[in-house]
């Protein structure tokens, strides 16, 4: 006990000269006696009161003193050191006395320390809240940290109810059993009130979330809303929270259940449901009815783009990415085939016509297949689905095949000038490196088809100090592997070897395997040269890689997956993630090579490839089957042989017409037809003169020494006037220019914030990522709901500030600001 006090006491020293101890029980004279406490002299009260004041305060000013007396403390009016005592300090010996001098909390706050008793029972407690407490706290501010202690939270509000919706989204109730054991559920329930407007004659942390969510959807519908706006940012900042989320979907799923969100969904018009993402339930809705109107097309490919990229800043938005992504383009899909005109004057004309504008649709529909496999949700896309397929298969892939064909059955050769032939690729796109010097990396990926060299060249060009340029090349006839490759290595003269292997022969050497074409490259050319596998170069050590361009002039990587994934029957279906993972993957090969001072790359492909996710039908497979003297090789799109037979269902050609050497004939399926083959698949095939077999790219990726990359511009457009009246802020934010690949698109956060940086708004997280030439699409409008926080800020100006994170942290810099006067009357708390 003896040892409590001195501690007690000396903390008192520490802010008074002058402690009074009032000994009510005549108890404690002992420990009075025996106490030692450096630099306090101790005096006793004994009717000796004018005396010690004359001496405390006049003969010994700076001195410290500690006046015991022992009784009770005197009557006020009969207190002659009234004055002193209200000026310093008093030293009591019973438990809230105690707890408030280990706090060093004045007496004003007695009565908040016995209406808690509880709470200062555990030293840990009191050790947490010590930590929190300020020297200008009043008692609210201190129940406020009270509670932040029992619920394990920073000393806000909103923080002190997160983390009681996380403990009941957990299915336990300890913090709040705490908060009523410790007092404090009433000065609970009154800042609800005060904060979020939540009044019940039964409060409850579930009552309060069912009518949190229901005030904040019946904000956004139209409906009746109990709860203020400081309920709406609070449910935004919710939801937003890393921490949190969890708890959220929790509580938001049960309350949906509650509020029967599903019935009155069915009710509502998904339009007015677009800016809304409280429950899971509304994507459902959104996209299932997006799903409808896209296939009834009864809305236009810009709306729905618009729709998707308002949904992007949901919470949801990444559970249902692939499906959102898969109406976009089915819808971007249907629009572009209703433009296309399916027209061409000669086979080069198709070429150069595909490589503008037809590919797009084959780059549409594979992203398109590619996002509703991801989504696993095959019943849900199943019209669209079918309805794209359809309109891909029939009045595209069948259309265009047909129109080439007639071109190609005219052709006496097979020839697309000015376009280059796929055996021109080292004359033309390599050795001009060479002649100057220079080296050249030429990195070929097996059915890399042109559409997907155009969605490289893309990401090729967003990636900083890295330049691209894409031209089309046409393949060899027929468009399979062995041929392809052999094509792209030197050669003099390309010839089918006379067997039933289908290698090909360059200058009489075979091509097959990385080992023939090292010695071919070093049999055509006096540099050095050699060639590896993809995935033999990234298992490279970084000096490894950097010795391979170093002491090579000449590198060519073979890369497989698209082709090594669609050709097996029991994978083909997984083909066009194939090629998402391709495009990774030649970012990286790309990266690792110029990280070993590779400058100069080329990227290619042997061959394309058609593709149809549905099964394919009995017509899709040519009417007659080839025959001849002999056959040498046969596949689904092309057959090789001796003296074969002609015939109407195919395309005869000589070794002479392909530009080819030796006797080997080539047979292929017209259009987009199928010969029928045991053991292999149907959907995926190549070997054939559809475009999307033969247009392969030719990208040139050089990268520099200086940055080229920007992100887009954003400004704030001030309205008409720059005071705000209302607890509501609608502004427009404008994106300067169209996002490219090296003009990036910018994420910023918005809120309003007073002069000493307190949001007093929600806040906004923002994608500026627009792609329109047209700078009215390019305009964003953003509402900002005030807090109650903002009253504070009436008649003083306030800033509306954009800001951008530092990269790789988690903070902010302020990016753009617009300053605004508050003057809002007392009618604008009715705007809600």
């Amino acid at each position: 006990m003896e040892n409590r006090i001195a501690q007690a006491l000396t903390k008192l020293f520490d802010r008074h000269r002058i402690v009074f101890w009032y000994d009510a029980k005549h108890e404690l004279r002992n420990d009075f006696e025996a106490l030692l406490l450096p630099g306090i002299e101790k005096l006793e009260l004994t009717n000796n009161e004018y005396a010690i004041k004359y001496r405390i305060l006049r003969e010994q000013p700076e001195q410290k003193f500690l006046l015991y007396r022992e009784g009770p403390q005197p009557a006020d009016m009969d207190n002659w050191l009234l004055d002193v005592q209200l000026a310093h300090g008093e030293f009591r010996t019973d438990q809230v006395a105690i707890w408030l001098s280990e706090l060093e909390l004045g007496l004003e706050f007695t009565d908040v320390v016995q209406a808690h008793a509880e709470f200062f029972q555990a030293i840990k407690r009191k050790e947490a809240l010590k930590k929190l407490l300020k020297s200008d706290d009043t008692a609210g501010q201190i129940r406020l940290k009270m509670l932040a202690v029992c619920a394990g939270s920073e000393p806000r509000m909103d923080s002190v109810v997160e983390n009681l919706l996380q403990e009941l989204a957990d299915g336990r109730d300890e913090k709040f059993k705490l908060i009523s054991r410790c007092s404090l559920d009433v000065f609970l329930w009154e800042q609800m009130t005060r904060f979020y407007g939540y009044k019940s004659e039964e409060p409850g942390i579930r009552d309060f979330v069912i009518e949190l969510f229901k005030s904040c959807y019946a904000r956004g519908t139209d409906g009746h809303v109990k709860l203020t706006g400081d309920a709406l940012v609070f449910l935004k900042r919710w939801k937003d929270s890393r921490q949190f989320e969890g708890g959220f979907e929790t509580l938001s799923a049960e309350c949906a259940e509650v509020l029967s969100i599903e019935q009155d969904l069915a009710k509502r018009d998904f339009r007015k449901l677009i800016e809304l993402d409280y429950f899971r339930l509304i994507d459902q809705k959104i996209i299932s009815d997006l799903v409808r109107v896209v296939a009834s097309r009864t809305v236009s490919n810009g709306d729905v783009a618009l729709w998707v990229r308002q949904r992007r800043q949901g919470h949801w938005y990444r559970e249902y990415l692939h499906l959102y992504e898969a109406v976009d383009y089915a819808a971007r899909f249907t629009h572009a085939l209703g433009e296309a005109k399916l027209a061409m004057d000669s086979l080069a004309d198709g070429v150069q016509r595909y490589s503008q504008f037809w590919y797009q649709l084959d780059q549409l529909y594979r992203k398109f297949t590619y996002n509703v496999r991801m989504s696993g949700q095959a019943s849900l896309m199943g019209e669209l689905t079918e309805q794209v397929e359809n309109l891909y298969s029939n009045n595209y892939l069948l259309k265009l095949g047909d129109r080439f064909q007639t071109f190609v059955d005219e052709a006496s050769k097979w020839d697309a000038s000015p376009v280059r032939k796929q055996n021109d690729f080292f004359e033309h796109w390599v050795l001009p490196f060479l002649r100057k010097d220079n080296k050249v990396c030429v990195i070929i990926s097996d059915a890399m088809r042109y559409e997907i060299g155009d969605e490289l060249l893309s990401l090729i060009r967003q990636e900083d100090r890295y330049s691209a340029e894409l031209e089309p090349a046409i393949s060899m006839l027929p468009s399979y592997t062995q041929l392809g490759m052999a094509a792209l290595l030197p050669n003099k003269e390309l010839a089918f070897a006379d067997n039933e292997t289908g290698t090909v022969l360059v200058d009489g050497q075979s091509s097959q395997g990385t080992a023939n074409r090292i010695k071919i490259l070093g049999l055509a050319i006096t540099q050095r040269a050699t060639a590896c596998k993809a995935d033999e170069l990234m298992a490279m050590k970084g000096d490894d890689c950097r010795a391979l361009v170093r002491d090579n002039d000449v590198i060519y990587v073979y890369h497989n997956r698209i082709d090594a994934i669609g050709d097996k029957r029991e994978s083909a279906e997984h083909v066009f993630e194939a090629v998402e993972e391709t495009l990774q993957d030649l970012i990286r090969l790309i990266k690792k090579l110029t990280a070993a001072n590779a400058s100069n790359l080329l990227v290619t492909s042997d061959h394309g490839f058609i593709y149809q996710n549905r099964a394919i039908d009995e017509s899709d497979f040519s009417g007659v089957d080839a025959e001849g003297d002999q056959i040498l090789f046969r596949d689904r799109r092309f057959v090789l042989g001796k003296g074969l037979t002609d015939s109407s269902s195919l395309h005869k050609f000589t070794p002479g017409q392909l530009g080819l050497a030796g006797e080997v004939e080539v047979q292929i399926p017209k259009s987009i037809n199928r010969l029928r083959l045991k053991g292999s698949g149907s959907r995926f095939v190549h070997g054939g003169a559809s475009l999307q077999e033969v247009v392969i790219p030719v990208l040139k990726i050089n990268k520099k020494r200086q940055s080229d990359v920007t992100a887009v511009e954003v400004d704030i457009l001030r309205g008409a006037s720059s005071v705000i009246t209302s607890g509501q802020l609608a502004v427009t934010l404008y994106q300067a220019g169209p996002v490219t690949d090296k003009i990036q698109p910018r994420v910023l956060r918005a809120g309003i914030y007073t002069e000493a940086g307190d949001l007093i708004s929600d806040s906004h997280d923002l994608t500026f990522d627009l792609t329109s030439d047209n700078p009215r699409q390019r305009e964003l409008q953003v509402r900002f709901v005030l807090t109650r926080k903002s009253d504070e800020a009436n008649g003083q100006e306030v800033i509306l500030r954009l800001e951008e994170k530092h990269a790789g942290t988690s903070h902010y810099k302020e990016y753009k600001s617009l300053r605004y006067l508050m003057r809002r009357s007392f009618t604008s708390d009715f705007d809600f």
